[in-house]
């Protein structure tokens, strides 16, 4: 079962990166969709490579989705 769509209040009390599959969660989208707009620079979100892994910024995250 997937997780819950968190609501924009529940994201803006994250902490300042999320995960992938954090972040798709929140746009409703699969996490394997996500790494593959990551892989073409093509994210609507800003993400940050740390670690060998990405890590979407949540103030990105939140003023995308506060403008749809």
């Amino acid at each position: 079962m997937p997780a819950a769509v968190p609501t924009l209040d529940e994201i803006r009390a994250w902490p300042a990166t999320v995960s992938v599959p954090q972040a798709a969660t929140a746009l409703g989208v699969s996490k394997s969709y996500l790494h593959g707009l990551i892989k073409q620079n093509s994210a609507p979100v800003k993400v940050l490579p740390l670690e060998g892994r990405h890590r979407v910024i949540t103030a990105s995250l939140v003023r995308l989705l506060e403008d749809s």
